[in-house]
This record gives C-alpha cells, sequence and structure tokens, in this order.
C-alpha cells in the first residue's frame, strides 16, 4: 500500500462562490473529476489549505476538492469574523457541495479540521462516504485551556514569548487580551499578535523542529487568518452548545471512520482522540508512536497517506 504523498498536481477548476453579501469563499479541484470525490478540510480555525494538501489523495482515484473556510486563505475577506460561526461553516459545506453538483464526499481532516469534519458528518450523514481524521480536536474548554497555558509543560520557552507579548497585568486571561488586539482594525495592533499567536501553534505543531514549518506559520495571510479566527472561535465556545460533538457521534457511528493520531501530539493530545474512539467503536484508530501534531510529520503523512488508500475499499 502507498505510503508516500503523490506528486505535486495544480488545480483543474477554482474559484470564488459568493456565500453572502459579505464572504466569498475560495475552492478548487484536481485528480481525476469522474473520481470519488474528498474534500479537505483545513485546520485553523483559520489556517487555510495550501498546495500540499491535494498531495495526500490518489490523483487517479480521488476527486480532489480544496477550499478555505470564511475568513481563512484565499477566501474573502481574510480575517473576518462577522458572520462567521461553526453553523455557518456547516452550512458552507453544503453551500459548496451543492455547487460543484456532488452528491456525497469523503472528509479529511485535522486538528479544527477534525472538529468541523465531525460536526459536519453529525449535521448531514447521509452526504458522507467516510472520514478521515488526524489530530482530533473538539475544540472544548479544557482543550482551548491546554492550547493557551497548558503547552507551557512541554514548550515553555514558547509559551513565555506567546505569553510575554501581553503585558503582565492582563496574563491571567491570555484569550481575551489577545482576542481584543487580534480584532482592532489597525494592523500595526493586530498583526504583531496574530505573528505571535501564529508562531507559538507553529513551534508546538511539529515532533521534531521543523524550520518549513514554523515558516508557513509566519505568513502573514496564514497568521492573520489563524490567530483571528481561532481567538474568535475559542472565545464564543465554537457556536455550538456544550458537548455537542462527542455527545453526537453515534449519529455517525455507521460511517467508515479511520482516526490517526500522533502519540505525542502537542497541540491537540491524545486523550482527546481516545475519548472519541471509545464513542465510536467501530472506527479504525491509529495511534502513531513517533509523530506530534503536524500532518507533515514523516511518519503521520504516511499514515494519512496510508488512510486514503484503504478508504478505497471501505466507501461504500
Amino acid at each position: 500500500m502507498r505510503t508516500e504523498l503523490y506528486p505535486t498536481i495544480t488545480p483543474t477548476h477554482s474559484g470564488h462562490l459568493k456565500l453572502d453579501d459579505l464572504h466569498s469563499l475560495y475552492w478548487e479541484e484536481s485528480g481525476n473529476p469522474e473520481g470519488i470525490p474528498v474534500i479537505f478540510i483545513h485546520g485553523g480555525p483559520g489556517a487555510g489549505a495550501s498546495e500540499s494538501s491535494r498531495r495526500f489523495f490518489d490523483p487517479s482515484f480521488y476527486r480532489i476538492i480544496l477550499y478555505d473556510q470564511r475568513g481563512s486563505g484565499r477566501s474573502l475577506p481574510l480575517g473576518e469574523t462577522r458572520n462567521n460561526t461553526t453553523p455557518h461553516l456547516i452550512q458552507d459545506l453544503e453551500t459548496l457541495r451543492d455547487y460543484l453538483q456532488v452528491d456525497k464526499w469523503l472528509l479529511f481532516g485535522g486538528s479544527w479540521g477534525s472538529t468541523l469534519s465531525i460536526a459536519y458528518a453529525e449535521h448531514h450523514p447521509a452526504r458522507c462516504l467516510g472520514l478521515v481524521l488526524r489530530g482530533l480536536f473538539l475544540c472544548r474548554p479544557s482543550e482551548i485551556d491546554w492550547f493557551l497555558y497548558g503547552m507551557k509543560t512541554i514548550f515553555p520557552e514558547a509559551w513565555q514569548e506567546f505569553s510575554g507579548y501581553i503585558p503582565a497585568s492582563e496574563r491571567s486571561d491570555l484569550l481575551k487580551a489577545y482576542h481584543g488586539r487580534l480584532l482592532d482594525p489597525n494592523p500595526a495592533i493586530h498583526m504583531p499578535a496574530a505573528l505571535a499567536w501564529s508562531k507559538y501553534e507553529g513551534a508546538c505543531s511539529s515532533l521534531m523542529p521543523n524550520e518549513d514549518t514554523l515558516n508557513s506559520f509566519l505568513d502573514p495571510v496564514v497568521a492573520l487568518g489563524l490567530a483571528r479566527m481561532e481567538a474568535h472561535y475559542f472565545s464564543n465556545n465554537i457556536f455550538l452548545p456544550d458537548n455537542f460533538l462527542l455527545e453526537n457521534l453515534y449519529r455517525i457511528q455507521q460511517l467508515p471512520i479511520i482516526m490517526v493520531q500522533g502519540r505525542y501530539d502537542i497541540a491537540c493530545p491524545i486523550v482527546t482522540a481516545d475519548e472519541v474512539a471509545k464513542h465510536l467503536p467501530e472506527a479504525e484508530y491509529n495511534i502513531i508512536p513517533d509523530a506530534g501534531h503536524s500532518a507533515f510529520d514523516p511518519s503521520l503523512c504516511r499514515e494519512l497517506v496510508k488512510a486514503c488508500e484503504k478508504m478505497k475499499t471501505l466507501i461504500p
């Protein structure tokens, strides 16, 4: 079974889909136009998709769909928090699916992408062929608190820089302090805050130091979308009732699901994947012993490609 990324490919179609009077969503397609549709649901929220996101999938078998969520990447306007909630993002997937004339699709999502994949699948299980999930994250208060404060137990120097950006008098509530700065319309205020937030996340995302990964988090478009959207969603409990995602996993038990979790994922610790696995006993749950959070940690990357290959045999 193939384990390495597929070669670089270019989109065959792309465009912007108008969602409302404010938001326009970037989408693209590559691979086999007659193939099994698979949609890459990026992380963050706010990180956007990248060219390398296409490479997990066999382009001769899959119709590969990438898009950037509201406020992220190439969607417009970048960093816009108005009309931007999880219910909006779920509906956006339905709008895109209808626009592309897709009946059902395979969902591939990591980190926040796993959150949104689960949320969408719970609302629209009949539109899902299956799910490949990585670095599982339910965005609960305990997980948000870990991101803001707990990761310092493993990455104290990165956390000291992250927290040190905020004056000492405001450090008891880092989310509130960052949120206020990130929503400030003045780039001289929101961009340094965005870069500090994004640098912290990037520094904690790989098992081994990875300069390419860290540099990707320092791209201004990535940093602004990521930091602003994360602070926005984290401050609003992702706009869903408490524990909604875990309590509704029964809605997707019948779907083929493969979960791939790095043992040493610090950004999204394995305890969440373990909890989800207990609620989805029929799902395949693969713990990768030498991987962190990043989908491009070598062993995690290999397992994600393998999962997409295995899905060829599991999709009904």
